[in-house]
């Protein structure tokens, strides 16, 4: 049996609640907009209760549905997190960049861990190119 963490709907996501909300407004079921944004009751249920994330291709076919731009949904909770984390992401892979007292060896290795552990190649690709050997350029060989 799934649970939720959410025992009332303060504390519902802001996307779902939103979501509802204008569902709500536009006199739709939940069935209907499931149904008109191609999506199963269940998922659209579980979107509006912060169960599930949707997906772009999902959150774009509810803002169409509900006569909403997908930037107004995403607004409201659908992609911030992700925008936050990107910003933060950013911030750090800055960091290193201007970090004077590191040499390009260094900042390319710190680059590549941070990379490692957030999952992201483009920062991967962001070290090499910081180190004047750009994307398709080969890695040196590891220390061993």
């Amino acid at each position: 049996m799934c649970r939720t963490m959410a025992s009332n709907d303060d504390d519902e996501s802001p996307l779902g609640q939103f979501i509802r909300r204008q569902r709500e407004l536009q006199e739709l079921s939940m069935r209907q907009l499931a149904e008109l944004s191609g999506i199963s009751n269940p998922y659209l249920s579980q979107i509006e209760r912060g169960l599930r994330a949707p997906s772009e291709k999902v959150l774009d076919a509810i803002a169409r549905n509900l006569e909403l731009s997908a930037e107004a949904l995403q607004e409201r909770g659908g992609r911030r997190a992700s925008e936050q984390a990107t910003e933060e992401e950013s911030a750090v892979v800055a960091a290193i960049e201007a970090d004077k007292r590191l040499t390009a060896r260094q900042r390319r290795a710190l680059l590549e861990v941070y990379a490692a552990f957030t999952g992201s190649a483009s920062h991967r690709r962001a070290g090499r190119a910081a180190d004047g050997r750009g994307a398709g350029a080969p890695r040196p060989a590891a220390d061993g």
